[in-house]
């Protein structure tokens, strides 16, 4: 049996997709209340479970052989550290000690490229860098550093688990919207009328799925791998979203301070009013940071192999039509 938290989110759902058609038997740990519409028509077991509660995954996790720990809040709206230690730390510590409990033979743990310490422009992303909650940019990387180091720790005490770090995450399957997903349908709606300098790492859904099944079946015990894409600027991918949409990118770029402190007004507006912003100050952040990023070491020891970012974007626009979200 294999256990997957978060099943409902992005990756997860995605993940499901992909174990359910290889035939494997795949149990859902959903939040009490949960929307599960991302689930709907797939040959799979949901249970009700929240990783901060560790009695109630317990139901979920007996007579599993391997968890996907997929489960985690990604935000990059301030003021959110209190919710995200909850889930991406306390929540991976409680998921770490049922896994040693239960003697479960395999946890495939959902770290992220931010869980790692940024090198300098110019030296390649690598699997060198060390998780160091002190060396990475925002509330977000740090909570998902201390959660990588929880299951470390947990390694050391004879759990079985390996490691990935995924990039920015794009594709279809997209239900609740992620933040890139929002770039992709606010611009096919007219909506984005300026671009911003940067560049960023962007890897499809489906190959990070993949990615997850073959550290499970070929990934050394304690070992993390980088599952990147393609690094692309915004420019580009602004580019390429006007040509899939018939639309004309548009031409202003406003500078990166400038639409820093944008960011920072934008970000408040959107907590007040309860809604997902286009971009905060740690997204702009992050698109002017290292984003030279290397998968080597997951295609030289997992056979991981990446597909062209077009395809993904492209793909990707596809299913929201499909979906009438665009």
């Amino acid at each position: 049996m294999i256990v997957i938290t978060g099943a409902t989110g992005h990756l997860g759902n995605v993940l499901v997709r992909k174990l359910v058609s290889m035939n494997k038997k795949v149990r859902a740990v959903v939040l009490p209340g949960e929307d599960v519409a991302s689930l709907e028509g797939l040959e799979v077991e949901k249970v009700e479970g929240d990783v901060r509660l560790p009695d109630s995954l317990r139901k979920a996790f007996e007579g599993a052989d391997i968890v996907y720990h997929c489960a985690g809040i990604i935000s990059i709206l301030p003021g959110q550290q209190k919710q995200l230690y909850q889930v991406n730390v306390l929540g991976t510590r409680n998921v770490v000690n049922l896994c040693l409990e239960l003697k479960i033979k395999r946890l495939v743990y959902t770290s992220s490229i931010h869980a790692l310490s940024e090198p300098a422009p110019g030296i390649v992303f690598d699997e060198s860098r060390e998780f160091n909650p002190e060396n990475v940019l925002g509330e977000y990387s740090k909570s998902k550093t201390l959660g990588t180091l929880e299951v470390l720790g947990g390694i050391e005490k004879g759990l079985d688990a390996v490691i990935l770090c995924p990039s920015g995450i794009i594709g279809p399957y997209d239900y609740r919207v992620s933040e890139m997903g929002k770039l992709i349908v606010d611009f096919a709606k007219g909506k984005v009328k300026a671009s911003v300098s940067g560049a960023y790492d962007f890897v499809d859904v489906r190959d990070v799925a993949e990615g997850l099944i073959l550290a499970y079946e070929k990934g050394k015990k304690g070992e993390y791998y980088i599952l990147s894409g393609q690094q692309i600027s915004v420019g580009q991918l602004l580019e390429f979203l006007g040509e899939i949409n018939g639309i004309k990118a548009p031409w202003l770029k406003i500078p990166k301070q400038v639409a820093r402190a944008a960011g920072f007004f934008n970000a408040l507006y959107c907590n007040l009013m309860k809604l997902k912003p286009l971009f905060t100050p740690f997204s702009i952040d992050v698109l002017a940071s290292n984003s030279l990023v290397s998968c080597q070491k997951a295609r030289d020891e997992l056979g991981y192999s990446p597909r062209s970012i077009y395809e993904s974007i492209k793909d990707a626009v596809r299913w929201f039509k499909q979906e009438g979200i665009i």
